[in-house]
């Protein structure tokens, strides 16, 4: 479903994402960690075609997003880490513009499903700059979904949202790649990957130090929290081969 290879984007002498190989298959629920500034979002804007790499070629879905960007949006559900819905729609003619724009059908009783799901349908008429924080990353969850796309691409997934929400939306992205999705997650909190992703990529300045199976992590020897700082610890200046293989040397007694 991506299909990344020797990706890069530089800023002038600073290297956001640094020669980055990464294949993720049908099926998974991917997560990306690393620190603040690691490079996430970054990858992320260049995934959804928002932001042109310096080098190298990515896929997903089967297309070249350099040169379909658009219709790889078309197909992806995506929430950005920061972007809001718009403040002059309410959030009930907000996920309908988008359903429009996906050429749904049906798509009102759709629509009435998410606000149910996220029991903010009292505030369907509210403008959009009028809902809470949570309540607007509540509605860019919902726009992603709303075509029951193959593929997710989800930057801070669980940002702004309570604890009741936060274990709804867990439930909901594990069932999702039961189901037959792939979903693709970037976060700096350790706990959410651990809780709910199949397989992991660990990015510390730009670099992918680590990419495999979570369960891999136990065999360690330590907390899945010693393991990511073991590899950040070691991360500057290391490349993907050197971590990927020599477990043993990480959970070397200290």
């Amino acid at each position: 479903m991506i299909e990344v290879k020797g990706l890069s984007k530089s800023y002038g002498q600073t290297k956001a994402v640094d020669i980055v190989d990464l294949s993720i298959g049908k099926g998974e629920l991917f997560g990306l960690l690393g620190p603040n500034g690691s490079g996430k979002t970054t990858m992320i804007k260049m995934l959804t075609g928002q932001l042109k790499p310096t080098s190298g070629t990515l896929k997903v879905h089967g297309i070249n997003v350099l040169e379909d960007p658009l219709r790889v949006r078309e197909l992806v559900g995506v929430i950005p880490e920061q972007e809001t819905p718009p403040s002059f729609l309410t959030a009930e003619e907000y996920l309908h513009f988008v359903a429009k724009i996906r050429k749904m059908e049906d798509y009102e009783e759709i629509c009435n499903k998410w606000f149910e799901f996220f029991d903010f349908g009292d505030q369907r008429n509210l403008l959009c700059k009028d809902l809470s924080r949570g309540t607007r990353q509540k509605l860019m969850f919902a726009q992603a979904f709303l075509h029951e796309p193959e593929l997710a691409i989800i930057d801070e997934p669980l940002i702004n949202l309570d604890p009741v929400m936060q274990r709804k939306v867990k439930d909901f992205l594990q069932d999702y790649v039961k189901n037959g999705g792939t979903i693709f997650i970037s976060t700096h909190i350790l706990e959410i990957a651990k809780e709910i992703c199949t397989n992991i990529g660990i990015i510390y300045r730009g670099k992918l130090v680590y990419t495999g199976h979570l369960d891999d992590t136990k065999l360690q020897g330590r907390s899945f929290e010693g393991f990511f700082l073991d590899l950040v610890s070691r991360g500057k200046g290391a490349s993907n081969d050197i971590l990927k293989d020599p477990l043993e040397e990480i959970s070397a007694p200290a």
